[in-house]
C-alpha cells in the first residue's frame, strides 16, 4: 500500500522575484478565500505553506471539517 504524502503545498519562485504557494498535486497556485497565493514575500509564502499543510493534515486525520 502506498502512503499519501503528508504535505500538499509548497513554494516556488516566480519570474517576478516573488514566491507562489502551490498545490503539489495539481501544480496550480493555492487559494485562500478565492485569492491566489502569488506574489508573496519568501517569509509570507513559507508561513502560508506551513498553515495550509497543517490544515490539510488535520482534515486527512478527521480533526477538522
Amino acid at each position: 500500500m502506498t502512503s499519501k504524502p503528508e504535505n500538499r503545498y509548497d513554494t516556488r519562485k516566480n519570474g517576478t522575484g516573488y514566491w507562489t504557494v502551490y498545490d503539489i498535486f495539481t501544480g496550480e497556485p493555492a487559494e485562500i478565500n478565492g485569492a491566489q497565493l502569488t506574489h508573496c514575500e519568501m517569509d509570507e509564502a513559507d508561513d502560508l505553506v506551513d498553515l495550509l499543510n497543517k490544515q490539510y493534515i488535520e482534515r486527512r486525520k478527521g480533526l477538522t471539517t
